[in-house]
């Protein structure tokens, strides 16, 4: 079955914005696992920090700071969506969405790798 919508890039970049939220939703145990450690085990958390330093978490990092960046620049596309009238323009909110967030989170993985 042929589904052209899905070739559509406001149809990638509402599974860009599907994915990412997803994925955020899926890391915040972790993430509060490792604030629960600050607060009960110090020793395993500096464990996790000396983890930190390997250059694959790094990486890891990016894609979760493009995730995140993505997430939240996608909202504020879809914000743009419901506030704005409707233009061509929409393709144009949606790459400058995902460029916005390749920035950021290289940005930060230049800064994470400097140290």
């Amino acid at each position: 079955m042929i589904r052209p919508h899905r070739n559509h890039p406001l149809w990638l970049a509402f599974m860009l914005h599907r994915v990412s939220g997803v994925a955020l939703a899926l890391f915040l145990p972790i993430h509060f696992y490792v604030l629960a450690l600050a607060l009960t085990d110090p020793a395993a958390l500096n464990d996790f920090f000396a983890l930190t330093e390997n250059i694959w978490v790094k990486i890891t990092e990016f894609g979760l700071v493009f995730l995140l960046a993505a997430h939240m620049l996608g909202g504020l596309r879809l914000m743009a969506m419901e506030w704005l009238p409707w233009s061509d323009r929409q393709k144009t909110f949606a790459a400058t969405a995902v460029a916005g967030a390749f920035a950021i989170s290289c940005s930060f993985f230049l800064s994470a790798v400097s140290l």
